[in-house]
């Protein structure tokens, strides 16, 4: 494909670059974000089935939907990322979904623990590559002021994958058997392979932003990258803060459903309705007001890239902890309706900020670098700790072991909370007259 012309950065050339084809761009990458998260929920979706099929524990599932996946996915997305960096962006991202949709079926083929981990982990692989560069690739068709609210309707797909995988996954669990879900999301996920060729065109990196001149530098090599990002406060602390945020968002969510199922009493068919319109409402409803609160605030602060998910967190807990202790699936769902859309505030802000404080050429290692911190301690820790600590109490507390680990993720708000105050301190400090930050 050819890449968008040079001029692209000329005045006048911002709307033209975000007129139809940055549209048809964000939307082609968001649906390719939604297949990436469905993929990655539908073992938590599927859990009880999965369970009962293969006979593992909480604990072993954690690991799977934990450990296992992240260490794969956080540490192959850092070479992943630095040849998007010095390569073809699009030919990265339409071969990361290419095998991760593969994988995904073979998720459905597994008949034994072992097998169904090394499908997993090829997940954790494919999925590695999708992400960072379409951080980049929205940046190079974005200008600054607009990122926030493209970055906020790109971040719509871990909601409607959540919601789309909950909603297809335990209707066809329901109605065949949960094979069946992984083998059709994994074939839906290499046409989609395909269409991302096809659509999208490689953008001039750093031909929106407002010191152009800066992507023609010399190429960072990827130690100076790698010592750049963590020599850095303010991206070291987003990093921190989006952990301590995923550590509850994944740790909860991948237990959830079999929460809903084995101490509420909810069924396949009411969690393929009630729980997916909670998730794909509320959490979507989540992406979109912060993308725009957070290009309104950043205006007149870049504290904003801090306090507005600080301040959403704090919101969060007391609903957190009614959704945990609600004695009915109904009312427990009610509560879940507020942390679904106050949990993910952090996202925009934080990849944004980090998009933000790099050099063109740095930003796909740069969201590389972001996931690597903010998924291994999330995604990596957060539904492996909650298995475990499920598999503890199961021995004293056999009815509601679950019920008791969830209670046990309620200090981790606090500690994010912290983090992104700690965050807004050291924007604020660095924060120049004019309320830019040294490159």
């Amino acid at each position: 494909m050819n890449a968008m012309p040079a001029a692209a950065s000329a005045p006048g050339a911002e709307h033209a670059v975000t007129s139809r084809r940055a549209r048809v761009v964000l939307y082609t990458l968001c649906a390719v974000y939604v297949l990436n998260f469905l993929d990655r929920s539908l073992l938590g979706i599927l859990a009880k089935p999965i369970e009962d099929s293969l006979h593992i524990s909480d604990g072993q599932l954690g690991l799977i939907a934990g450990l296992y996946f992240a260490f794969f996915y956080c540490f192959i997305a850092i070479p992943i990322g630095w040849l998007a960096d010095k390569t073809h962006r699009v030919n990265v991202l339409s071969a990361a979904c290419a095998v991760w949709s593969l994988a995904t079926a073979g998720c459905g083929l597994a008949t034994t623990y072992p097998r169904l981990v090394l499908s997993r982990m090829l997940v954790g692989v494919g999925e590695a590559g999708g992400v960072p560069p379409s951080y980049a690739l929205i940046t190079d068709y974005f200008p600054p002021g607009r990122r926030g609210a493209a970055l906020g309707i790109y971040n719509l797909g871990p909601p409607i994958g959540a919601a789309l995988g909950i909603a297809f996954g335990a209707a066809i669990a329901a109605a065949f058997n949960w094979r069946v879900a992984f083998l059709a999301i994994g074939a839906i996920g290499i046409v989609a392979a395909v269409a991302v060729r096809l659509i999208i065109r490689e953008p001039p990196r750093g031909g929106l932003d407002r010191t152009p001149a800066a992507a023609a530098s010399e190429p960072t090599r990827f130690r100076d990258t790698v010592r750049m990002f963590f020599s850095r406060p303010t991206l070291v602390l987003a990093a921190l803060g989006s952990g301590a945020t995923q550590l509850v968002t994944y740790g909860v969510g991948n237990f959830t459903t079999l929460f809903l199922m084995r101490e509420k009493g909810m069924t396949l068919e009411q969690v393929a309705v009630y729980y997916a319109l909670v998730v794909g409402i509320a959490m979507s409803a989540g992406m979109l007001v912060s993308g725009r609160m957070l290009d309104h605030f950043v205006r007149r602060s870049r504290t904003a890239y801090a306090t507005l998910p600080a301040v959403s967190l704090a919101l969060a807990i007391p609903f957190y902890v009614g959704f945990v202790w609600a004695p009915s699936w109904r009312l427990s769902l009610i509560f879940l309706i507020a942390p679904m859309f106050l949990n993910y505030f952090y996202l925009a802000s934080s990849i944004a900020l980090v998009q933000e404080e790099v050099r063109p050429d740095q930003r796909v290692m740069a969201g590389a670098l972001l996931l690597l911190v903010m998924n291994f301690i999330g995604l990596g820790l957060g539904p492996t700790y909650v298995g475990a600590a499920s598999d503890f109490l199961h021995a004293s507390h056999p009815q509601h072991s679950l019920q008791l680990a969830l209670y046990s993720m309620t200090p981790f708000y606090v500690v994010a909370i912290l983090i992104f105050l700690w965050l807004a301190r050291v924007l604020k400090r660095e924060s120049r007259p004019n309320g830019s930050t040294a490159p």
